[in-house]
Formats: C-alpha cells, structure tokens, sequence
C-alpha cells in the first residue's frame, strides 16, 4: 500500500508542475488574441503566485481541518477550475476572474505534500519528488505547441485540465490509502503549531530568507537565461540562444536525480553544501572568458546540477530541524518565501541589467548563492544553541 500511496503522490506532483509552463508557452498567441502588449503576461503570472503565496500561508490550517489527501483532491480540483476559466477567455481582464483557483490551486497543496513527504518519507524520495514536479513543467509546453498547431491556444488549457481531471479522479479513488497511512498522524496534525509560533524558533527566519535567496537565483536563471546569451555572445543564433533557456531547468532535474541516489547516505546538509559548492563552478565557468559560448552553456547546466538538491533538502530538514508538530507551517512559511523570492526577483534583474548590462548576472547569481550557504549555515548554528 505504502508504494501505490506513493506513486500517487508522484502523480500529484506531475500535475502541480502542469499548468506553470503554460502561460509562458502559449502567451504570445493569447497576446495577439488579445491585442494587449507582451508586458502584460507579467500581471497573470504575479496575480497567479500572489494567490498562490496565500494559498501556502493558510496550508497548515488546512491540514489540520481537511488532512493532507483532501487538499489535494480540492486543490486540483481548483486548477481544472482555473484552466478551464482561461479556456474559455475571450478578453485578457477574463483571466484574472480565474487566476484565483488557478494559483489558490497551487500553494496549499505544495505545502501539505511536502509536508507529508518530509515527514514520512527519506530525502531520496522528496528529491524523487521535485523530479516528477519537472515532468510536468516539461509535458504542458509540449501540450500548448499540439494545440497551437492543431487547434488554437483555448485548446492548451482545455487539454492540461482534461488531464487534472484524471488525475484529480485517480487522487480521489486514493484516500483509503491515505487513511491508512495517516492514522498515525492524526494527533501529530492537530498538534501543528502555527505560523506566528513558529516565527519564534530559533532558525525559522534566516531558513526562510535562504530559501526566498534559492528562488530567486533559480527563478532568474529560468527567465534570463536566452537572455545572457544573445546580450554577451555575437557568435549563436537566436534559435540556439532560446534553446539554451533549457539547460537550467534540465541542469536541475539531473541534480535532483543524482542527489535522489546519493542523499540518504550524505545527507541533506552535506548535500545543499556540496551543491552550492557546484553552483559555484558553474557561475564561475560563466565568468570566464571564453571565445566560444560552450563553456558558459556547460556553466548553466552544472549551475542547475548544483542547485538541484537545495530545495528538496530544505524542504526535507524542517521536521528534522524544528519538529513534526511545528514542520508544517515551516514549510508553508518556506513556499510562500519561494514565491515571493521567485515572483519579484527576476524582475529586479531586469531593472538591473537594463542599466548594467546582461553580463552581471553571473555577479547576480553569486550574491544569492551566497546568501543562500551563509543563512543556512547560520540557521544550523541557532539549531544548536
């Protein structure tokens, strides 16, 4: 029972990565459509996570009052929702009558299976986990280009929530396991401490400003990536350049991988030092100047290998660290840092390289790597005091 539960919170997490890459995929035929500037996918996509930042803030009242498998049967449920809301637009202000179950959706459910998984399960499986979320991430790009090429971008949407629905079917016919697996937890959820207690622990906050610095590098590395080499490099095409946007993201899914393989026998602090210590060859790699554009390609990818086991090794400490009852609002406190760090940040780069130029965001990078290392080892340190 215990393999058939998890494998269906492996299916959960495919659907939470779905419907992330769809805007993004689809939004230059829904700007025509729409005849709104490009700019304006921007208010979507942070009406979408501010909806989800408030989704994680209330995660750990919801599980105490709706425990864990119903969140995420109501949470999915929420995303068909907001899929099929923007399937149906016909105007850009219709989106966001939608962008509140389409990000709601997201957030609690983010929470409560890591949250779940961390308590119950070894690193190796939450870093198992994040893999499954990428699968997702990578499957709707490929959904939005079918429908743009066989129907219209409605279609895209359409199809991503026909998905949800299956998988929100196959997550409901899931709750007797659920309820047997979580008996003995009831009393370990009603216990859960709450967010305003556990502000208090010693650790919480520089734990909390490390994970908003990890999203920030990564969500930046995902936008600006094409970016950085068609402002520095003269010698690549802008169809390279694009295709280059990938290697962050697949540089991630393969560190996660390997780290799923090797972190029950290091550990998830020895694991977040030795991937930061990668991340930092591969920003260095960057800054080196090279005449071609291979060595600071290979840079971005060893940059996402090395970033790959932070998040889940985080996320998997907070039980370990701060205790069970107080685990679950931890972790929502952490998503919420996630987006935020992960919403905003990418645009003060922007802002940033618009003055300074493309070429700083190696130096970027590094200040969040930075941050990132010295928080958590100074939030190690309070754990010990």
């Amino acid at each position: 029972m215990g393999s058939l539960l998890l494998a269906v919170i492996y299916l959960a997490f495919i659907s939470l990565g779905l419907p992330d890459s769809l805007l993004g995929s689809g939004w230059p035929t829904m700007q025509a459509d729409f005849g709104v500037p490009s700019s304006y996918a921007g208010y979507v996509s942070m009406s979408i996570s501010f909806m989800t930042i408030l989704s994680a803030l209330i995660a750990p009242t919801l599980i105490k009052k709706l425990k864990t498998q119903w969140i995420v049967v109501l949470s999915i449920l929420l995303t068909v929702v907001g899929l099929i809301g923007f399937s149906f637009a016909k105007s850009y202000a219709v989106l966001f009558m939608f962008v509140v179950p389409y990000g709601f959706g997201a957030g609690s459910v983010d929470s409560a299976l890591n949250n779940y998984v961390a308590k119950h399960y070894s690193s190796s499986v939450m870093n198992f986990l994040h893999c499954f979320y990428g699968v997702g991430a990578m499957i709707s790009p490929y959904i939005m280009s079918l429908a743009l090429a066989k129907a219209h971008w409605n279609e895209g949407y359409r199809w991503t929530a026909y998905i949800q629905t299956g998988i929100m079917l196959v997550c409901l016919l899931s709750v007797p396991l659920w309820k047997r697996s979580v008996s003995d937890e009831a009393d370990d959820e009603q216990e859960s401490a709450g967010i305003r207690d556990v502000l208090k622990l010693h650790g919480v906050i520089p734990t909390l400003i490390a994970f908003f610095a990890y999203c920030s590098g990564e969500s930046t590395c995902f936008l600006w990536t094409s970016s950085y080499f068609t402002g520095t490099r003269n010698d690549i095409s802008a169809e390279t350049a694009a295709a280059f946007g990938s290697l962050i993201f697949g540089g991630l899914m393969l560190g996660r991988l390997i780290s799923a393989f090797v972190s029950d026998k290091l550990g998830d602090r020895l694991l977040i030092r030795i991937g930061i210590a990668v991340e930092a060859v591969g920003i260095l790699m960057m800054l080196m100047p090279f005449e071609s554009f291979i060595p600071a390609a290979v840079g971005f990818a060893v940059t996402g290998i090395g970033m790959g086991p932070v998040y889940p090794a985080i996320q998997h400490m907070a039980p370990v660290n701060f205790g069970k009852k107080n685990s679950a609002a931890v972790i929502g406190l952490q998503m919420a840092s996630a987006y935020i760090g992960s919403t905003f940040m990418p645009m003060v780069f922007g802002h940033i390289q618009q003055a300074a130029g493309i070429w700083i965001m190696p130096l970027y990078l590094t200040i969040f790597a930075v941050m990132t290392i010295s928080l958590l080892e100074f939030a190690y340190k309070r754990l010990r005091t």
